[in-house]
């Protein structure tokens, strides 16, 4: 073979070997973006706040990172939080929710597009608190009054408020209860609605802080099938 063949092979080889290392590179990156999710933005304090300054645009900046690492309770959009009295001292870089804010609990701040909705749900009063995310399961009745299908009916939803069951829910529930604020689109609303009055039971299940994944479509009948 000749010098200038050998040297033509060899170059050859060599893009081939680019392209297919680039091609590796590009897929690792992908899986690692499908794993970690899409970008979730936050708001953090762009300079030490004082407890009872009213927030201005200036006092928050933008920060994003994957779904997966996303702390939890914090709007992206400052004209949620922009007017607001800290109740509590927010250093340089921390985030800043609507739960620092003077009156938060009483007054939680919801999206345009968005509902409160509440919902008497079997679940730990213990984990299921403000500013956590759960994911809603709904039994649905029977025909002939049994116990119907399981279904995950709605996934990451923040909950704004909640507090145990009054002590009659509990016992209906024949278990831990809670009584839940949740934030939701409209149609989500109306769906949990719709089951609080027609559903065997509704549950809530605590996700871990952070946790943005999506299960998808889940649903066991009462076969456990």
């Amino acid at each position: 073979m000749s010098r200038r063949r050998r040297a033509i092979v060899l170059g050859g080889l060599a893009v081939a070997l680019g392209t297919l290392s680039a091609a590796d590179v590009a897929q690792r990156e992908a899986t690692l973006r499908a794993q970690a999710g899409p970008p979730v933005g936050f708001l953090v304090a762009a300079r030490p706040l004082d407890a009872g300054r009213r927030l201005r645009a200036g006092d928050l900046e933008l920060r994003r990172v994957p779904a997966r690492f996303a702390p939890a309770g914090g709007p992206d959009e400052p004209a949620l939080l922009v007017g607001g009295r800290l109740a509590v001292p927010v250093p340089a870089g921390a985030q800043v929710t609507p739960a620092q804010l003077a009156g938060a609990a009483r007054a939680p701040l919801i999206r345009r597009g968005e509902r409160a909705t509440d919902v008497l749900a079997s679940g730990s009063p213990d984990a299921i608190v403000t500013g956590a995310h759960v994911d809603v399961l709904i039994t649905r009745e029977r025909g002939d009054g049994g116990a119907g299908a399981t279904e995950l009916a709605l996934e990451d939803v923040e909950v704004l408020a909640a507090r145990p069951a009054p002590a009659v829910t509990r016992a209906e529930h024949g278990g831990p209860a809670v009584a839940a604020t949740l934030r939701v689109s409209v149609r989500q609303a109306v769906y949990l609605t719709a089951a609080q009055s027609f559903a065997r039971e509704i549950r809530l299940l605590p996700r871990a802080p952070g946790d943005r994944r999506r299960t998808g479509d889940v649903a066991i009948g009462d076969d456990l099938r």
